[in-house]
């Protein structure tokens, strides 16, 4: 759950851009009802805690008259001698509590016994506590005669005013039209006419949110062909380096030999960055002479993988444009020179996918899916400007497995996607 905490943090930025709509939308034209509150109500002031009931102390009766007794022991009392109890000078001083002398006639002292203070819990207050609020009441009868104070909850009737309204919201936090349209549908269908609070529209959308990204939601697959060749894509800034270095610290911590090849071979920074998470890892990271040909390099690395038996070689590209197709040519010779050496590599193609761009990440996939075969993709940058549905957007037209999510920098901010998880944080749900 430490990973969803981050989810709900930093997303959304998103989240609370589409629940202040939702609100929006519900006040237009809703109206406040003193139903039931949209979270439990409070619980009542706890009166103190009963104890046991003490017994009864027996109810005074009316003073008989005093009868002589030999030795007339009163009840315990703190109180002194009474004044009026006579004493003899040759006696000694008399104890606590008194003792008349047998040989005197019995005096008659108006005593009223005096009650000890009890200790708690039982202590007695000087006025009686106010009573507790009685038990809510259930059912017609409670309604009749009032729960109480309760939290008013606007609610709105869905319509197609509201739909459309619905839609346009979606649209703008990134999930395309035709997901916005197909979400709304389904969230509506038996629901038409019926009064929703913002609370209840969040959990519907989520819910048919959900059920998109549940057929998607599926880790990279390992497969016991050593070694696994896994090809990372992506565009520009996309946030490949990091995504294979936190990949690579993973499978090496789950017990897994990796080997990183830095086929980005025009950027320094990024074979710098990946050496970086190399020595964090304990992974060796294969390199070639800047504006070296990453065909090769990766031709290379595959022939070390094998010699050491490495169970994972994971192969950095250069970003590279949708739009360009040099750079995409290029991208299909390594494709090309890896089937050489092993005619079913690669066996994962992952492409890297930055948040914030949006519906652009929609002809990313197309084109990168045209070209490399992709099995799989990696959001990452949520935690940024994302407005996060574009996720929804490519599990409903593409289907490709999502292996994994990022929302930071850190190591363990890259986890495996859960869709559950994703639909409350990207509705708000969760977050009251």
């Amino acid at each position: 759950m430490a990973f969803f905490s981050k989810l709900k943090e930093r997303l959304f930025k998103s989240s609370s851009r589409l629940e202040a709509g939702l609100e929006a939308i519900v006040e237009d034209g809703g109206v406040a009802e003193a139903g039931d509150p949209e979270t439990p109500e409070p619980a009542p002031t706890p009166a103190p805690e009963p104890a046991p009931e003490p017994e009864p102390e027996p109810t005074p009766a009316p003073e008989p008259e005093p009868q002589p007794l030999p030795v007339p022991t009163p009840p315990p009392a703190p109180d002194p001698t009474p004044p009026d109890i006579p004493t003899r000078p040759d006696e000694a001083p008399p104890r606590s509590p008194v003792e008349l002398p047998v040989n005197e006639p019995p005096v008659e002292i108006p005593w009223t016994p005096e009650i000890p203070a009890p200790s708690a819990p039982f202590e007695i207050p000087d006025s009686l506590p106010p009573a507790a609020p009685p038990a809510p009441r259930s059912g017609l009868l409670g309604r009749l005669l009032g729960r109480g104070d309760r939290t008013a909850v606007v609610r709105r009737a869905l319509d197609d005013a509201m739909l459309e309204q619905l839609e346009e919201l979606l649209i703008t936090a990134d999930m395309g039209v035709d997901t916005a349209l197909r979400v709304t549908a389904n969230m509506a269908e038996g629901r038409m006419g019926k009064r929703l609070s913002t609370r209840e529209i969040k959990e519907f959308l989520a819910q048919e949110i959900a059920r998109i990204m549940v057929p998607v939601a599926r880790p990279m697959p390992i497969y016991p062909k050593k070694p696994q060749v896994v090809l990372v894509v992506g565009v520009n800034g996309s946030g490949k380096t990091t995504t294979i270095g936190k990949l690579a610290s993973q499978f090496k911590a789950a017990g897994k030999s990796v080997i990183i090849a830095a086929g980005d071979t025009f950027r320094a920074a990024a074979v710098e960055q990946l050496q970086i998470w190399g020595e964090r890892a304990g992974v060796p990271v294969l390199t070639a002479p800047e504006g070296s040909d990453p065909a090769s390099l990766a031709f290379d690395a595959m022939t070390r993988a094998e010699a050491e038996g490495a169970d994972l070689l994971m192969i950095d590209t250069a970003g590279r444009l949708q739009n360009r197709a040099d750079l995409m040519e290029e991208l299909a010779k390594i494709v090309r020179v890896i089937r050489k050496k092993d005619p079913s590599a690669p066996h994962n193609t992952l492409l890297v996918l930055d948040a914030t761009t949006g519906q652009n990440a929609l002809s990313q996939v197309e084109i990168f899916q045209k070209l490399a075969d992709i099995t799989g993709l990696v959001m990452t940058k949520l935690d940024g400007t994302a407005r996060g549905g574009v996720l929804v957007a490519l599990a409903d037209r593409f289907g490709l497995p999502i292996h994994a999510i990022g929302v930071g920098e850190q190591i363990d901010d890259l986890a495996p996607f859960d869709p559950e998880e994703f639909a409350a944080a990207l509705t708000g749900l969760g977050a009251e």
